[in-house]
């Protein structure tokens, strides 16, 4: 089994060279250097590296420890949620889980498919080429880490709704077509989640110990691939045109806005299982003001990126405040 040695992987920004010590070429291509060695010394396997007929890894939907924690999920804060048996609050929490899981594995099939769109844009001898299927490699090992976990839950997740998924073969040719919208979508399904998997790791709340090694391994394996979708978009976005910039930053808050909701709320499917009153969710989501800066900052890594590539100013940034993503509002 690989190790993992930290509590945490280190975020996706120390992975970054020293601007003053190198060139932009120079600084790139180092930058791919480190990620494709650490692709191969510190890589996972889904069926290795998580010991899922280890006793203690058993996956019990009722076992106490997946009981939502206020703090991580405002859902578990209500009274509705806290008036509920406890092996009902035990099944919701394992369940929403599994929710988030699927939707995290049907994510990860669009990120594939679109990153295998990009590797055919590029040139023989290309360095990009060998990361990004280092990268894919790696999302397949998720998947099958996420699809174990809800198998072994007995939930049926459905993952996206039929019209939703209509819509993700546009965002997969974005790969080839217009790979910078494509790498922003990228960041904002990958950095919310990254977001609160650190803080659930970072937490002294006892965890299951299958969800822990589930989530370290992606943190480890995520920043890689959020290090690489960021100096992309800082090495490619400034030699685009007028029009494709004003794309980018229409398209920004956008994506950011309902990918964080749909990695960060309750499925519709589970809102019906459970018949979780609409007043329930307005209060712990929707009329929620802690829970929308969690948001804001779940999102602050890539929204400073976009400031940092010029796509948040006027009259852009009325989309930001319009959609309650701007940290001044927020």
């Amino acid at each position: 089994m690989t190790e993992l040695d930290v509590r945490t992987a280190p975020p996706a920004e120390e992975l970054d060279e020293s601007r003053e010590s190198l060139k932009e070429g120079d600084r790139w291509n180092k930058l791919l250097d480190r990620l494709n060695d650490l692709s191969i010394t510190k890589h996972f396997d889904a069926y290795v590296d998580v010991p899922w007929d280890d006793p203690a890894f058993a996956l019990d939907p009722t076992d106490p420890r997946w009981e939502l924690d206020p703090e991580m999920d405002p859902l578990g804060a209500t009274q509705w949620y806290l008036d509920l048996p406890q092996q009902d609050r035990a099944r919701l929490g394992c369940e929403l889980v599994a929710s988030k899981m699927k939707i995290g594995l049907v994510f990860e099939n669009i990120l594939k498919r679109g990153l295998l769109e990009f590797a055919m844009t590029l040139p023989n001898r290309s360095p990009e080429f060998r990361y990004a299927y280092h990268e894919v490699i790696e999302e397949a090992q998720h998947s099958l880490m996420f699809q174990e976990f809800v198998n072994r839950t007995g939930y049926d997740a459905p993952g996206l709704r039929k019209l939703d998924m209509v819509t993700t073969r546009r965002i997969v040719a974005l790969g080839r077509r217009f790979p910078q919208l494509f790498f922003l979508f990228v960041l904002g399904g990958e950095d919310p989640i990254d977001y609160v998997q650190r803080r659930e790791l970072r937490s002294n709340r006892e965890k299951h110990p299958l969800l822990e090694r589930i989530m370290r391994i992606h943190v480890t394996e995520e920043a890689r691939h959020l290090s690489f979708a960021r100096h992309y978009l800082k090495r490619t976005v400034p030699t685009l045109s007028l029009w494709h910039r004003a794309r980018l930053a229409i398209g920004a808050p956008v994506i950011l806005g309902s990918m964080a909701k749909l990695m960060l709320e309750p499925s519709k499917d589970l809102v019906e299982r459970y018949q979780i009153p609409t007043e329930v969710i307005d209060e712990a989501y929707t009329n929620n003001p802690e829970y929308h800066r969690e948001t804001v900052a779940s999102l602050g890594k890539v929204r400073k990126l976009c400031v940092e590539l010029g796509l948040v100013r006027w009259p852009f940034t009325i989309i930001w405040r319009r959609l309650g993503l701007d940290p001044k509002t927020a």
